[in-house]
């Protein structure tokens, strides 16, 4: 019951923050079902896998989701994942808490402030709706119908993207949408509504590549299957919610919850 309910509140804070949430899931499992890092990040990469692809679902038919950037994103991720979790075995459970606590503290912090400074970017990741001007540069310049003009610094950038958010989603158990997001609304110019939906589908290549060579080098926690059946339902009915609780005051308050949760898991590593 408490597998479930832990499933639940990721799915849930995932359903409702969209870029960055999947960062809860760790401590939350960590904390509410006692679960060593490692193991805790292959469950991780389960739920968010599922949770990512019920999002792209639900997307379709609406043209959000960019499928070559995506792809190019995707593909180069999946690829990098085996390596973050390889890391991440190499070293003690503390040092990997303490690396995570500084990814946290550096989101929470990017939260704030963009809560801050672009209130209107908050609705839009929270809820998938409306339309913030993107940021239009050469790498990656839109053409006049609004397609990404591909070009080879545009390509390898963008690789670059992908490699670090595979990296990062290999050794943390997250989605990394924290880093797809604003790299395809600086690299592509493309509207923040876009850019939400495009990373969807790129959390699903990555956490599911990252999940499978999990579940390949280790038998997965009997909790697993009840955590990713319980996000799917919190993705479900956060979804439903985000329109309505969407906005700064939501963003202050996920930042907050990711700190103070992150530092609990460091300060009970360390005790």
């Amino acid at each position: 019951m408490m597998a479930m309910l832990v499933g639940v509140l990721i799915g849930l804070v995932l359903g409702l923050t969209g870029a960055g949430g999947s960062v809860l899931a760790l401590p939350l499992l960590m904390q509410g079902l006692g679960q060593a890092a490692v193991p805790a990040a292959g469950i991780s990469l389960g739920a968010v896998a599922l949770a990512a692809t019920l999002g792209v679902l639900l997307r379709l038919g609406k043209d959000q989701i960019v499928w070559r950037a995506a792809l190019l994103v995707g593909g180069a991720g999946a690829l990098a994942v085996p390596a973050g979790q390889w890391l991440a075995r190499q070293l003690p459970e503390a040092v990997l808490l303490i690396a995570f606590t500084v990814l946290v503290a550096g989101i929470a912090w990017r939260m704030w402030r963009q809560a801050e400074r672009q209130p209107e970017f908050t609705r839009v990741v929270r809820a998938g709706s409306g339309e913030p001007a993107g940021i239009h540069l050469a790498a990656c310049a839109l053409s006049e119908s609004g397609l990404l003009e591909w070009r080879w610094p545009c390509a390898l950038r963008m690789a670059a993207v992908g490699l670090l958010t595979g990296v990062l989603s290999g050794f943390f158990g997250v989605g990394g949408g924290f880093v797809i997001v604003p790299a395809l609304v600086l690299l592509t110019g493309l509207s923040m509504v876009q850019a939400v939906a495009t990373s969807l589908a790129i959390i699903m290549a990555v956490a599911s590549t990252g999940f499978v060579s999990y579940v390949a080098s280790q038998p997965m926690p009997a909790v697993a299957a009840a955590v990713m059946a319980g996000s799917l339902a919190g993705m479900l009915f956060g979804t439903a919610l985000a329109p309505r609780l969407a906005g700064p005051a939501l963003q202050r308050l996920f930042a907050i919850a990711m700190v103070l949760l992150a530092a609990g898991n460091l300060w009970r590593a360390l005790a």
